[in-house]
């Protein structure tokens, strides 16, 4: 009997493009096995192909030409590695139109341009695949879409950025600063050489938004989602968190409660014996609560050419099995018009706990100036740490809060960033300290 084929197409051969191609060439015997089928590849697009990348290709099958994948009919699945929104969306949107199925790690353009991209594929009845979109070769997209579907999820902490986490590891361990710890992530491959998505938190806005669409079928925009970076982060929040039990990480938080949800990125004080506190450098991890499951988390590694790989070629395997039965196309639409009702709780009226750092000047009364502040605001405090000059004229004060308002803390502040005898910006970090008893 012969063995049947699937012929796919690459677009973008940069680490995961060549994750991919390893992949399929290093287990092409394993996935045969288990799909009982080829994956041939047919095509392979970029703009750059003298670049060694320590894999063998044949010649014939490289095209600087994107286009020639998506005009080739004998392609079945076209696999968009090149990351942004254009030309990426261009390629994706002219190949479904053509009756081709598709797989992207794409998550910029998936946040941004999602609705589009599904509806399409819905119309044009073929699949399309991006579990490399959200922790590299962590399953997270399978699990909300398949094994945690018959639940309620009412929660999501996630850890995932490995750049961001690898930076605040370092931080955390060798007390470097931010800079220097980029630095080394630069050298170690860890961060791009603009690592600004990574590092103010947009990144991890883009996956949360991914998240969150799938859970409720409606699109989740990352601007309408509140982001805040960690290059405000210094040593000196890194030591005084660990002298209160708390470890520093980007966090990304959803909760539903009441018909609304919070969605939010941030910098996040966690308890230091969580299972979070302890996924270090390039890792992710999401933990995620269920009403009929519990909790349950994932961890692995969220980037990098072998794991995102993996999920590229998990994808393509699901969709060439559905190639082969003949379900390909039958999905529902991703978006469903007024499938839920479920609102973005406005980012002033949530609650939480509060790190305050001041920069004060060393006179007596600043202490209570600040204090009286926060009162008038309705913020209570729950400890307070003043430590010696650290600079001529200036002490470091460290405050912790009970849980306070968005809008109150942040009216305090502008308040208190307005003393004369306040000398930089407060800085703040959130805290989040209730895990449903994961310890």
């Amino acid at each position: 009997m012969d063995t049947k084929t699937i012929n796919i197409g690459i677009i973008g051969l940069g680490t995961i493009g060549t994750g991919v191609v390893k992949i399929l060439q290093e287990n092409q015997k394993i996935i045969q096995n288990r799909l009982g089928a080829k994956i041939k590849i047919s095509r392979i697009a970029d703009l750059d192909l003298t670049t060694d990348r320590g894999i063998s290709l044949n010649p014939s099958i490289l095209t600087t030409q994107a286009i020639e994948i998506v005009n080739d009919s004998d392609i079945s699945i076209v696999v968009e590695l090149i990351g942004g929104e254009e030309p990426a969306a261009t390629y994706i949107l002219k190949a479904i139109k053509q009756g081709k199925n598709i797989v992207t790690a794409n998550k910029s353009l998936l946040s941004t341009r999602g609705p589009e991209i599904y509806q399409a594929s819905y119309d044009h009845k073929v699949d399309i695949g991006f579990e490399g979109s959200v922790c590299g070769g962590i399953p997270v997209i399978r699990a909300i879409k398949d094994g945690l579907s018959a639940n309620r999820i009412s929660l999501i902490y996630g850890i995932l950025n490995g750049t961001a986490n690898y930076i605040l590891t370092k931080m955390s361990d060798e007390g470097i600063s931010f800079n220097k710890a980029l630095i080394e992530a630069k050298k170690l491959g860890y961060a791009e050489a603009d690592p600004a998505l990574d590092v103010n938190g947009k990144d991890t806005t883009h996956k949360l938004s991914i998240l969150l669409s799938l859970i409720y079928r409606k699109q989740f925009r990352p601007d309408d989602i509140y982001t805040e970076g960690i290059t405000h982060i210094e040593p000196v929040d890194i030591e005084f968190a660990r002298e209160l039990g708390y470890r520093i990480k980007l966090l990304a938080i959803f909760k539903e409660e009441d018909g609304e949800i919070e969605a939010r990125v941030h910098p996040t004080l966690i308890p230091a014996e969580s299972l979070l506190a302890h996924v270090n450098g390039v890792y992710n991890a999401a933990f995620i609560a269920g009403d009929a499951v519990g909790s349950t988390m994932f961890y692995g590694q969220g980037a990098g050419m072998m794991p995102a790989g993996s999920a590229v070629v998990s994808d393509i395997i699901s969709i060439s099995r559905n190639i082969l039965n003949g379900s390909n196309g039958q999905n529902i639409p991703l978006f469903t018009k007024n499938y839920s009702t479920i609102k973005l709780k406005n980012k002033n009226q949530t609650k939480c706990k509060y790190y305050l750092r001041f920069s004060a000047q060393d006179r007596p009364g600043v202490l209570s100036q600040i204090s009286g502040i926060l009162g008038k605001n309705n913020i209570s405090i729950s400890s307070v740490i003043q430590r010696g000059r650290q600079v001529k004229g200036a002490v470091p004060i460290f405050m912790l809060t009970h849980e306070a308002v968005e809008k109150d803390m942040d009216k305090a502040l502008q308040e208190i960033d307005a003393l004369l005898v306040t000398l930089d910006g407060t800085t703040v970090v959130r805290i989040e300290d209730q895990f449903n008893n994961l310890a």
